[in-house]
């Protein structure tokens, strides 16, 4: 997995399925990195909120209307 760049940005390039964001996560948790999750996989406060308080769906929204 390319872990130079983060989930948020390839997702948002089309490079990735929203799915990856399953490796990314365990990826983080069996790595030693220092940040959060939500640091890991480049989202903002809103987006984090989004996902833990109410779904990946709504994640999942918040991330597509950013598409280009």
């Amino acid at each position: 997995m390319d872990n130079t760049r983060k989930f948020k940005e390839r997702y948002l390039a089309g490079e990735i399925a929203f799915e990856a964001i399953d490796d990314y996560c365990y990826e983080w948790g069996m790595s030693d990195e220092a940040c959060t999750l939500a640091q890991y996989l480049g989202l903002n406060e809103q987006e984090e909120d989004a996902w833990v308080s109410e779904s990946e769906e709504a994640l999942l929204a918040l991330l597509d209307a950013q598409k280009a």
